[in-house]
């Protein structure tokens, strides 16, 4: 373990009420331990109830090593392994884990994101795009496998239907049966739509122009957003990956849950991973520090 201490020297002989020349003589170029244990054997009363709180008491320990200091925590992660690094990630708040995203690329957001699940990855878009953007931008074939999904009411569709200029809804239906519907009331023709066989009635839905088809995916998906999860992950992000720049994606994924974006730190390198630590609250790093990794505070005070 490399992390210097000198500086906070100063905070030890205060601790241990030792004059500053009396340290300077005595103490230069010595441990933190072999200070403590050559002033406990001369009976200094605050070096022996130092010596017994040194691995254990984390005011302590963040004084001594000045960990308040990004430049000292930084140097102790980088000493760790990155399984011993990951044991912080879980106790990190959720703004320093978002600054995290920024040391990966717009490629490596767009794979992140198509892993997401679907909900997570459509919260997201919704931070970077109005739901009208999202039907515009997606492509027909998208937008067809929105509406022929097996997963929606036939009734819902039937219904919203009836909000498409009469005029196009009849287009539809001569084209798919050969007969005229004209002057049908959206009622009626709507009910027509619905007495197709399956196949027809997928083709018929199919086979709006892509202005009224756009108009009644927006109409069903206002009215049950979570079926904005219907289209595919590479469509979003190629969505995404076209109209938007990183800050404004990471700005945005402060809406994915936790563990996501817990797991998607972990995929750093280890020395971005440990400057991403660095920002956590001193006190849980200390914490952290001795609960978990009681050795390298041992080696830290050897040092």
């Amino acid at each position: 373990m490399s992390l210097t201490i000198d500086s906070n020297l100063e905070y030890l002989q205060t601790l241990l009420h030792i004059s500053r020349t009396t340290f300077e003589e005595k103490y230069a170029n010595m441990s933190v331990e072999d200070i403590i244990e050559a002033e406990a054997s001369q009976g200094n009363q605050y070096a022996i109830e130092l010596a017994q709180e040194l691995t254990s008491n984390v005011s302590l320990i963040m004084e001594l090593f000045d960990l308040a200091d990004t430049n000292n925590k930084y140097m102790i992660l980088r000493e760790m392994s990155s399984q011993q690094l990951q044991a912080f990630i879980p106790e990190m708040e959720e703004k320093d884990l978002q600054q995290g995203l920024f040391f990966f690329t717009q490629d490596k957001l767009m794979k992140m994101l198509e892993e997401l699940p679907a909900e997570q990855l459509v919260n997201t878009a919704f931070e970077l795009f109005s739901r009208e953007e999202i039907v515009k931008f997606m492509p027909d074939e998208q937008l067809d496998k929105f509406l022929t999904s097996k997963t929606k009411k036939k009734n819902k569709i039937l219904k919203h239907i009836q909000s498409i200029p009469e005029e196009y809804v009849a287009q539809v239906l001569e084209q798919i049966t050969g007969e005229s519907h004209e002057n049908m009331k959206s009622f009626d023709l709507s009910k027509k739509f619905g007495q197709l066989s399956p196949l027809e009635y997928q083709d018929a839905l199919k086979s709006f122009q892509p202005t009224q088809k756009q108009q009644l995916v927006l109409s069903l998906g206002k009215e049950h957003e979570e079926w904005f999860q219907l289209f595919d992950a590479d469509a979003y992000t190629k969505i995404i990956n076209r109209e938007k720049q990183q800050p404004e994606v990471v700005k945005a994924m402060s809406v994915i849950e936790p563990e996501y974006l817990q797991n998607m730190i972990k995929e750093l390198p280890n020395d971005l991973l440990s400057l991403v630590i660095t920002q956590m609250d001193t006190e849980q790093f200390a914490e952290i520090l001795i609960d978990r990794f009681p050795e390298l505070v041992a080696d830290l005070i050897l040092k």
